[in-house]
């Protein structure tokens, strides 16, 4: 077989101003007075509305216990306009960690960048241009080298520069705000799944380098998981091997992590996050469970329930 040269460095690329994206801060969802609790009242005590209302409290009872509460999610949570409610939990304190996947980065950088994000990946690879937006690459490559030389992780790294940046919509931006209010955000990587690895200012020392300070980081906080809560939404693969590894460190370190709720949300059930997250971590105290349908209807369910009930 031909061993041809790759050199990341004659990758042709776009303005990321130009790109036709099919989400826009203009169908976010809002934050705002809703009174839910007579409507959850309404919904039968079996199955996946008992389940429902029962996270909802133990979500609230962890909260005022100031016991830590994990947000782990994949992008889709942003792609589907969901940033303004993260970040009014932030706000609220109800979440202590934040974990996302790689992509989340690039969605959330994007919003804040240009209030846009998205791309259509079937059109754009017909030609190579899928993921080859200039400031995408650019900017958060250098965000994760700067960073990272000065000892932060991943999430950090990106968060300090969209929050001291100048950008139009970085009110949006989980990340930004998430730096501003001290509270940690984790990234877990897996090279060359994300976009912004085949672009010339990416490193490979800094980017793990960044992805093991933000894993051990992980593990810290996943140590002191015992009646807290931890949320896994839209991951199938990687957030629920990172938990599951977390968890076994942290364990085998002598740290007492047995009682705690475990919730996954997906629009569909996976072997993974049901295994991993649900099923598994939970055999040998606490409660697992798993909610089934889109994040774009059950995730704003959830998240104003909350917010309704820590008035």
């Amino acid at each position: 077989m031909k061993s041809n040269k790759i050199d990341f460095s004659k990758i042709k690329r776009y303005r990321l101003k130009e790109r036709q994206s099919k989400v826009n801060i203009d169908d976010f969802a809002k934050v705002g007075e809703v009174f839910l609790a007579s409507f959850l009242d309404l919904l039968p005590n079996i199955l996946a509305a008992k389940d429902l209302k029962e996270i909802i409290d133990k979500t609230v009872t962890a909260y005022k216990k100031k016991k830590t509460i994990v947000f782990s999610s994949g992008a889709h949570t942003i792609k589907v306009g969901l940033s303004p409610l993260i970040i009014e939990l932030l706000r609220k304190n109800v979440i202590s960690a934040l974990t996302f996947n790689g992509a989340c980065l690039i969605h959330d950088f994007e919003i804040a960048y240009c209030g846009s994000t998205s791309e259509d990946v079937g059109e754009a690879l017909k030609d190579g241009k899928f993921g080859m937006s200039y400031e995408t690459g650019k900017l958060l490559n250098e965000a994760i080298v700067n960073g990272v030389k000065k000892g932060f992780g991943l999430g950090k790294a990106v968060g300090e520069m969209i929050a001291s940046s100048k950008f139009k919509y970085k009110n949006l931006s989980i990340l930004g705000r998430a730096y501003e209010l001290g509270i940690p955000v984790n990234i877990c990587v897996a090279l060359g799944t994300d976009i912004i690895h085949v672009h010339p200012q990416a490193s490979g020392e800094y980017i793990g380098k960044g992805a093991m300070k933000d894993f051990k980081d992980f593990c810290s906080i996943i140590s002191n998981l015992e009646g807290g809560v931890y949320f896994n939404v839209g991951s199938a693969v990687l957030l629920p091997e990172y938990f599951l590894k977390a968890l076994s460190a942290v364990r085998n370190l002598g740290f007492n992590v047995k009682n705690f709720t475990a919730v996954n949300f997906d629009f569909i059930r996976q072997y993974r996050s049901i295994t991993n997250v649900v099923k598994r971590p939970t055999a040998s105290g606490g409660k697992g469970y798993s909610i089934t349908g889109h994040n774009e209807i059950m995730l704003p369910l959830l998240i104003h329930s909350i917010l309704e009930k820590i008035k």
